[in-house]
């Protein structure tokens, strides 16, 4: 639908599922029809996703479907979305602005107003505040952090231009930090964080790879992100890429826990569990060659 990626010939999409105490992957979900993309883990235990456009539920169960989660007046989804407060759910659509829907479905609530592209990636532990990626003039390679109240209205700016483009915000679960993925340090992107007030902008990892989207578990004690190859520009799709688990504030010390083909749509938002023993992931497999 719309803009909306879709699989290749023969491509499947798998939804998994890791288990840190085990570190033992589980299968939930397999499509060869629906390129599905960005899950979320809801309160009630079903993963949030986005494909052809929309936005689906997915129970956590060997041999569910994903059922969809019918939105009226609001355009194509992209795969950013993420859970606020209560059963609501603020996404991104391909108008470029954000939009407040319910995870019961329904009528929808644009947010965001202004003259630029909206990508939302965070929402504050209180529901209050958006974290977003703001495009202006079509400048894809030059993406600021602003901030939105969720109700609407003006937004504050949290990064300069000029510096090379920002992704991914995301709020701390006691919201004392803005986490994100940023090419600011040098070539290739590299896992920072913020203080909400735009101050004290710190980098975390230093490695030759390329790394995109930290995600903080619930309890704040562990975060995922995901890594590129060396050299990789943006966040493509099909690319042997890894997810990275960080222990406490070692960002130092990341350790490989999947390695899988996939990239975009693999881990774009925060996909924890609410107990923080697991997170979901997916990937994108083609078939062996004969």
């Amino acid at each position: 639908m719309g803009s909306a990626r879709t699989l290749a010939e023969n491509q499947k999409c798998r939804i998994w599922t890791y288990e840190v105490s085990t570190g033992v992957p589980s299968l939930v979900h397999t499509s060869s029809s629906v390129l599905f993309e960005a899950p979320n883990w809801s309160a009630d235990g079903d993963l949030i996703l986005n494909g052809d456009g929309l936005l689906w539920r997915l129970p956590v169960l060997p041999g569910s479907a994903p059922v969809r989660i019918p939105l009226d007046g609001v355009p194509g989804l992209n795969n950013d979305h993420v859970l606020g407060t209560g059963d609501a759910i603020f996404v991104s659509a391909d108008d470029g602005h954000l939009y407040e829907a319910s995870l019961r479905g329904g009528a929808v609530r644009r947010v965001t107003h202004e003259d630029r592209m909206h990508f939302l990636h965070g929402v504050s532990p209180d529901g209050a505040t958006l974290a977003y990626v703001g495009i202006e003039g079509q400048r894809w390679d030059a993406g600021n952090l602003w901030t939105i109240g969720s109700g609407g209205g003006p937004s504050t700016r949290l990064t300069s231009p000029g510096s090379g483009p920002d992704d991914g915000p995301e709020y701390t679960p006691d919201g004392a930090w803005i986490y994100f993925n940023t090419e600011r340090f040098g070539p290739g992107a590299q896992i920072a964080r913020i203080r909400p007030d735009g101050t004290g902008l710190e980098q975390l990892t230093f490695d030759e790879r390329v790394n995109w989207f930290p995600h903080l578990s619930p309890d704040g004690r562990l975060a995922v992100y995901l890594s590129y190859p060396p050299g990789t520009r943006g966040h493509p799709a099909d690319l042997p890429v890894e997810l990275r688990l960080v222990t406490g504030d070692d960002w130092r010390s990341p350790r490989t826990v999947v390695a899988l083909p996939g990239g975009q749509g693999t881990i774009n938002v925060n996909s924890w569990s609410p107990d923080s023993r697991r997170f979901a992931y997916v990937d994108y497999p083609f078939p062996p060659p004969a």
